[in-house]
């Protein structure tokens, strides 16, 4: 029987090797910015992309994947017998899971082709689909992979911190973050996904103190459940991140650690100096 093919988007910015090794299908979001898209991942990428944000007088918009995207993605796959699941970006954030979700019907509703609301984005949404990928490659079906995905869902976690809420007041996408809005500029918000949305946590004074906090409270969320993976990632403050991935190690010994970077289209959204830490436990 052949593998059940897990596809995603470039939200996940999942490494090239893990998408290498599990042959994970990865469609590109798009950034609109001074009259040119790009293609997520694939036109621009991360480090290029903060640098010229951190100088830039225009903050650029963002895309979905579209619906002939996925059709596609989809079509040859499923002409060939494949199976396939797609999980993205969480739909509080983008509607690439409706554009899926449009394809599916374009193309007949086929029963080989699931999409997954994941309410995850970045490396926590990496998490989600390394499951998947790795239960099809030991032989999963169909329905055992739809019935893991809801199981992994409370296994993982993500906070982050930012520079600025600039952005995130910019696009729209703070929810009840705007309340740290017009506070002191050494205040550092702790932010979370939750439920697939970007919502505040607290606010702590200096950045030091923000990620000192910040494995506070992933320490507490993994509550000693074993195994542990993390996912230390950043938006161009690489050494902080080396930093506090040394720091996380010390204190959860994860079975397996991915570097990671925001992707431009999720750090259109969050600014350069995003930090962020997500892990999977259990």
């Amino acid at each position: 029987m052949d593998k059940v093919i897990i596809a995603t988007d470039s939200s996940a910015y999942l490494p090239q090797e893990y998408v290498d090794r599990y042959n994970i299908p990865v469609l590109p979001l798009t950034l609109n910015w001074d009259g040119q898209s790009y293609r997520d991942g694939v036109d621009i990428r991360a480090t290029e992309f903060y640098t010229r944000l951190s100088k830039s007088a225009t903050i650029p918009t963002t895309s979905q994947v579209t619906v002939q995207q996925f059709l596609d993605l989809f079509t040859p796959l499923l002409e060939s017998g494949h199976k396939v699941i797609f999980t993205g970006i969480s739909l509080g954030i983008s509607a690439t899971y409706n554009s899926a979700v449009i394809a599916k019907e374009q193309l007949g509703n086929p029963e080989n082709l699931e999409i997954i609301e994941s309410k995850l984005v970045s490396s926590a949404l990496s998490f989600l689909v390394l499951a998947l990928a790795r239960a099809s490659e030991e032989g999963a079906s169909m329905k055992d992979l739809l019935e893991l995905a809801p199981q992994v869902y409370p296994k993982i976690g993500v906070y982050f911190t930012v520079d600025t809420l600039e952005y995130l007041h910019k696009g729209g996408r703070i929810n009840t973050a705007k309340r740290f809005m017009g506070t002191a500029l050494n205040i550092k918000p702790m932010l979370e996904i939750r439920d697939g949305k970007i919502e505040a946590v607290e606010s702590v004074i200096s950045r030091k103190k923000a990620i000192t906090r910040m494995l506070d409270l992933v320490v507490k969320q993994v509550g000693g459940r074993t195994p542990v993976r993390i996912s230390p990632f950043h938006a161009l403050c690489e050494d902080e991140c080396l930093e506090m991935e040394a720091r996380a190690i010390e204190l959860l010994h994860p079975v397996e650690v991915i570097r990671s970077e925001v992707s431009p289209v999720v750090g259109a959204h969050v600014g350069p100096g995003t930090l962020s830490l997500a892990w999977m436990a259990g």
